[in-house]
């Protein structure tokens, strides 16, 4: 399996634990100039951006590592993207990653509150 497609089933997975856990799932690889937001979800009132990184191996440390300042500040311009053209940007809202491991079967670590603005 490619990495391509590595990512796209640890963000199904991703998809449907939070599904299963009570969020909404609003939207799925929202994109806006350079930026992409993996998963928009609802629940409780709460919006929450999350961001998915899956890996095979913990090899090169944790996958929420590779969520670096760079990649909060994408995330953080492409969530205040898509609060805009929704008509959102006065409700709650969080910074999640989930982390997806492959290697011996798929198994996930959920990281609420993440990051911030």
């Amino acid at each position: 399996m490619d990495k391509d497609e590595l990512g796209r089933q640890g963000e199904a997975l991703a998809a449907s634990y939070l599904e299963t856990r009570g969020y909404r799932i609003l939207a799925r690889n929202f994109r806006v100039r350079g930026a992409e937001l993996d998963i928009v979800a609802e629940k409780n009132g709460t919006l929450v951006f999350v961001e998915v990184k899956t890996r095979r191996t913990g090899r090169y440390g944790s996958p929420a590592q590779a969520v670096g300042c760079r990649k909060q500040q994408k995330i953080i311009f492409a969530a205040r993207c898509f609060l805009r053209q929704n008509d959102r940007e006065d409700c709650f809202c969080r910074f999640d990653v989930i982390e997806v491991y492959a290697a011996a079967g798929w198994r996930l670590r959920h990281l609420p509150g993440a990051f911030e603005t």
